[in-house]
């Protein structure tokens, strides 16, 4: 007979590893799968220099690290597996992944999202070496030099006006001359005297200096396939973010952009009994910190939610 478990985490990251720091100390046993990408995206982060403790700063991996040992300390059970299936039109609920299925009371969903990047090779080498995918959490690291922001979004000039405090020059590099970001938006940025434009331009290809990091970029017109070389500090993706919701259409609420829908003020999600945390149901702040705060309050939502059904049982 399958075991029912107390509560399922699905997924890792700072919501995660935090839900099941406050079940496991709650002693309902958490089992935990942390996904293909263990410890979500900050594991592509290299220096973490705005969360709260590491005064010295630390790594991404490292944080992670620290949070997995945290949450098995108490006694989290983590799988590195994949949840390819759920079914939560009963309880227990039911999780499958490619080697076997289980069963809980409460699940607690903490997939995260990712970034939507240009697909580049040298992209995806480069990430956290000069490239990034978060202004609020690197911008600081670029103090008087000058950073490329790729996106014609209201992502992108969010970006774009944030790292002007620190960078002395901010080159938006848009595809088209066209922008999708909200009107009010895009004057902020054309009226910042630091930011400059790059219209009707794509990135073909990030290149590192000697020090393993990106110093310039490979530069295509759109309209007339002129390629020059680009000189620069960093680069910043802006294209915005997916939801990692595919497993849950159908099964949960989601909104437009395809985020976990909760109850105001709470992890709370359309099905009772599951809850929902981290950047899966956040389009607006997406910091470690937000993400591990929701975790705590899936954790709670969850064992006081376990503790009014043993009341009504």
């Amino acid at each position: 007979m399958t075991e029912v478990h107390d509560v399922i985490i699905i997924g890792s990251g700072p919501s995660g590893y935090t839900a099941a720091i406050y079940t496991a100390r709650a002693n309902l046993k958490p089992l935990l799968f942390e996904g293909m990408q263990p410890g979500g995206q900050l594991t592509i982060t290299t220096d973490v220099e705005n969360y709260p403790g590491y005064p010295e700063g630390v790594l991404g991996p490292k944080m992670m690290e620290d949070f997995k040992a945290q949450a098995e300390r108490f006694g989290t059970v983590v799988r590195f597996e994949q949840i390819i299936e759920v079914d939560f039109s009963e309880r227990p609920f039911t999780v499958k992944t490619d080697f076997d299925t289980f069963k809980a009371n409460t699940v607690i969903v903490s997939t995260g999202a990712s970034a939507r990047l240009l697909g580049l090779e040298s992209e995806k080498k480069l990430m956290g070496y000069g490239v990034s995918a978060c202004a609020t959490c690197d911008g600081a690291f670029y103090p008087d030099k000058e950073v490329l922001v790729v996106g014609g979004g209201d992502t992108a000039m969010e970006e774009a006006q944030f790292l002007t405090r620190y960078a002395k020059k901010v080159t938006i590099v848009h595809r088209r001359e066209v922008f999708r970001s909200s009107k009010i938006m895009l004057e902020r940025a054309q009226a910042n005297p630091k930011v400059d434009w790059a219209l009707n331009k794509t990135i073909r290809e990030m290149l590192a200096g000697e020090d393993g990091k990106v110093n310039r970029v490979v530069m295509e017109d759109t309209q007339t396939g002129e390629v020059e070389e680009v000189a620069t500090d960093g680069v910043f993706i802006a294209i915005g973010h997916t939801p990692n919701t595919k497993v849950f259409a159908g099964k949960l609420d989601l909104d437009d952009e395809g985020y976990i829908v909760t109850k105001p003020g709470s992890t709370i999600t359309s099905v009772e009994g599951v809850f929902a945390a981290g950047d899966v149901t956040d389009r607006v702040y997406r910091q470690a910190v937000t993400a591990a705060g929701t975790g705590c309050m899936a954790a709670i939502d969850c064992e006081r939610w376990l503790e009014d059904q043993a009341h009504e049982a």
